[in-house]
């Protein structure tokens, strides 16, 4: 379970985020103003909200569903299950700055990697066999990159980058438009699994919330707010994946688009992306320049956040509670087992005897003070000291 909550804080947010009507824009400021969800909650309880509440919401508020709210926080207890709410201060800072961005979010998988560098690839959900094969090439060379790939698990190019992405022993984060206990489409359901057991699960909605065609769009704000940049490979001109890139330009962050033939419907977005000012693409490397500043500012984000120290014993159990500068046992132990040889992921967690997601979070640290180094394939190799 996710113990930076206690039980009946966790059992607070799970009632205000099934409240009828108060969306995130009304919660936000709430939780901010009152530093939390139980003060929160006393507080509309209690009518002294300025805001006119539905008479469903309020009662809602006064009688909520005890079963529902045992069976979000079964949900919750169960292993790499996890809720960031507004206030954690583990909630992805990038995501945070976005206009109607979430709440709080639910999390089945290593939460650490909502603050990793992310780009986003999305198309279409009916992709030509070309445009997966593009995309199956960028995700793995981006993932080797040291850049985590985040989509949205549909059908087509998302399904391909997510499964590229897993198999060079990258990180990947899928965004669901239904509650994270629920995988659609439902063919999906052994990619949603390897994804949980190695990347994030991530949805607004809480467990059981099946999709509604309006959740899709929305979960897109989500994917494009994670992620420095979006990458289009494949989109017709009422591709979802317009949307994503409209909600990317409007956070302020970089749109890619991959070029096609004029003959190929599927290429008509991206061609109408790139007029409109998206970067023309044609290498990872048009994304990797443009994208490195961005990165190791999200970097010194990163170091701020291990400076303020764990939240939680949790964190000490994840490898995120120190600082490199510091060399604390454990990445010492870590610097040892990489010797001075390239080093896969799995090879690393049998001689440390540490997580993969904990050796991920630790090996990006590492790498952005300069002391390793991520090699092709998934690998990584510790760099010699400066003189």
């Amino acid at each position: 379970m996710n113990t930076r909550m206690r039980n009946p804080d966790m059992e607070s947010w799970m009632v205000l985020l099934r409240t009828p009507g108060l969306g995130p824009s009304l919660l936000r400021p709430l939780i901010s103003e009152h530093r939390g969800a139980s003060a929160a909650l006393d507080y509309l309880r209690n009518g002294r909200s300025g805001r006119e509440l539905t008479p469903e919401a309020r009662g809602w508020l006064d009688a909520p569903d005890q079963s529902l709210l045992a069976s979000d926080l079964e949900w919750l207890a169960a292993p790499a299950h996890h809720l960031l709410g507004w206030n954690d201060p583990d909630y992805p800072s990038l995501l945070q700055e976005i206009p109607g961005a979430p709440a709080a979010l639910f999390v089945d998988g290593d939460p650490s990697l909502l603050w990793m560098p992310q780009i986003a690839m999305v198309g279409s959900r009916s992709a030509s066999e070309a445009g997966m094969a593009t995309t199956r090439r960028f995700a793995r060379a981006l993932s080797s990159a040291g850049f985590t790939i985040t989509s949205g698990m549909a059908d087509g190019i998302d399904g391909a980058a997510h499964r590229a992405a897993l198999e060079v022993g990258g990180k990947t984060v899928a965004v669901l438009g239904t509650g994270p206990d629920l995988v659609y489409p439902r063919k999906h359901r052994g990619l949603a699994a390897e994804i949980a057991g190695n990347g994030a699960l991530v949805s607004e909605f809480p467990p059981g919330t099946v999709g509604k065609p309006d959740h899709f769009p929305r979960r897109n704000r989500i994917i494009s707010g994670l992620s420095l940049g979006t990458l289009i490979v494949e989109a017709g001109l009422k591709s979802g994946s317009l949307i994503t890139a409209r909600y990317a330009n409007e956070q302020g962050r970089e749109v890619f688009a991959i070029p096609g033939s004029i003959n190929n419907p599927l290429a008509r977005g991206c061609h109408q992306l790139i007029r409109e000012g998206a970067r023309l693409t044609e290498s990872v490397e048009d994304i990797i320049g443009d994208l490195s500043s961005l990165a190791a500012s999200l970097g010194d984000r990163l170091r701020a956040r291990l400076e303020a120290g764990p939240t939680d014993p949790a964190q000490v159990a994840s490898g995120r509670e120190a600082l490199p500068g510091k060399l604390d046992p454990e990445y010492l132990r870590l610097l040892d087992a990489l010797g001075h040889e390239e080093v896969a992921l799995d090879t690393l967690a049998e001689r440390t005897g540490m997580t993969i997601a904990a050796l991920s979070s630790m090996l990006l640290v590492l790498e952005l003070e300069g002391l390793v180094s991520a090699a092709r394939g998934g690998k990584y190799t510790r760099l010699p000291a400066e003189p």
